[in-house]
């Protein structure tokens, strides 16, 4: 690999850079940094109007592998991955097995070093408890020393507060995050989306916002008694962004996340009955999706990750209500971050980048990506102005499991490095 990035915007928020530069690439380092560099024989790629920045991570992906390759295999996760303009995902532990095993963590570990060369980094979540069902404490200790980045029962919350206590102690001997699903699950048993007016308008079972609400506010008070590192996935609801915002004043070591489609769509999506507006948790109001643009902006939430959630089209192409939870995302974060919160005012390009690569790679405690000269090259390479079509039937990811299908978005990967390896959209 010898490519010569030329008058690319390099944006990197550790540095507090934003200038224009071209930067030599050869053999996965970094060699050289300036502007008018000449490198002979090096393949050229003009970047003029496109951004260089610390490669991306989402932190909330389910690969599906082992167990469920129908849906979504390590090697076409990390090739939507890729072509997402993401250098690196967090598997989350709901496979077949589940991930409360070390030899499953070094099994995905394995298939994601043969994948794509091992250009994207996958990072395995395990599980907290034994088959995630909040019963026994999975052996964090073996889990962490195989490779696990965090830990979490996604899909299920940690209901026991006495297990979530132990999990958070034991995880923090580790320096490594708890992250939780957070729902009161007998509230929320039968709904199929956000309790309210439009649920009632549509005859939906709902799932309301307090089971949300009243779980976060639990986990926050165990996480300030255990000094833990309590993290919230995917974060829909007014209610726990006040709490998240409080306990950040606090000093907490608390943080969370939101997804694109949480701030790109509310519960009156699913007045079309599309199954792929189903997700959990579901979409919600409107002031919901306000509230979490607020928290974006002012800093109470840290990341945006997609909970990228494949399912096959036999299994979407069923009634509402039986229909299962999710949708893809990590081929349309992008353009929904840039088109819904960049292009509004909500975030600039730097910190939007900041919730896409440095915070999570700081709540994860993975190395910070250092854009310099010896340095290896970990970057995300993407247009913010380029105008674009959502078309499902051309993602690389094995389900097309998307509501976004025919919405037009600004802003697109264009390529990326890493691993001595590159992937050009």
């Amino acid at each position: 690999m010898h490519y010569l990035l030329r008058n690319g915007r390099l944006i990197d928020p550790l540095k507090r850079r934003d200038e224009e530069v071209d930067i030599h690439i050869a053999d996965g380092r970094i060699e050289r940094m300036g502007k008018g560099l000449s490198v002979p024989h090096a393949q050229v790629v003009e970047l003029k109007g496109k951004v260089v920045a610390p490669g991306f991570i989402d932190m909330h992906v389910h690969l599906r592998e082992p167990g469920f390759e129908y849906k979504e295999t390590i090697l076409t996760g990390c090739t939507a991955a890729a072509a997402g303009g993401f250098t690196a995902v967090c598997c989350m532990p709901n496979t077949n097995p589940p991930i409360d095993d070390e030899s499953v963590v070094r099994l995905i570990r394995e298939k994601a070093r043969a994948a794509l060369d091992g250009l994207v980094d996958v990072y395995p979540v395990a599980a907290v408890t034994k088959g995630r069902k909040g019963e026994h404490l999975a052996p964090l200790a073996e889990l962490a020393a195989a490779g696990a980045i965090a830990f979490s029962d996604d899909g299920e919350p940690v209901h026991d507060g006495e297990i979530l206590r132990r999990a958070l102690e034991y995880a923090s001997m580790f320096g490594r995050p708890l992250i939780q699903h957070a729902q009161d699950m007998p509230m929320t048993k039968g709904g199929a989306m956000n309790e309210g007016f439009t649920a009632t308008r549509l005859g939906i079972p709902g799932m309301p916002p307090a089971a949300e609400d009243s779980m976060v506010a639990r986990d926050i008070q165990i996480a300030k008694y255990t000094r833990g590192k309590y993290h919230v996935a995917h974060m829909s609801t007014a209610g726990a962004t006040a709490m998240v915002r409080a306990a950040k004043a606090e000093g907490l070591n608390v943080t969370c996340e939101v997804t694109p489609h949480h701030i790109a769509l509310t519960d009156d999506a699913v007045s079309s009955f599309d199954t792929n507006t189903k997700m959990n948790p579901p979409l919600r109001t409107q002031e919901d999706v306000d509230a979490l643009r607020k928290g974006l902006k002012d800093g109470t939430i840290d990341v945006i990750a997609t909970d990228h959630a494949p399912h096959s089209f036999d299994e979407k192409q069923v009634e509402f209500q039986t229909a299962p939870f999710g949708i893809v995302g990590l081929e349309t974060a992008l353009g929904l971050v840039i088109t819904e919160l960049v292009n509004k005012g909500v975030l600039t390009l730097s910190q939007m980048i900041e919730k896409m690569s440095t915070n999570p790679r700081r709540i994860l405690g993975l190395p910070e990506i250092r854009i310099e000269e010896g340095q290896n090259a970990n970057l995300t390479i993407f247009d913010p102005d380029a105008e674009w079509i959502v078309d499902t039937g051309a993602f690389k990811s094995r389900s097309k499991n998307s509501p976004f299908g025919g919405r037009p978005l600004t802003g697109k990967p264009v390529g990326i490095v890493n691993n001595g390896e590159a992937y050009w959209v």
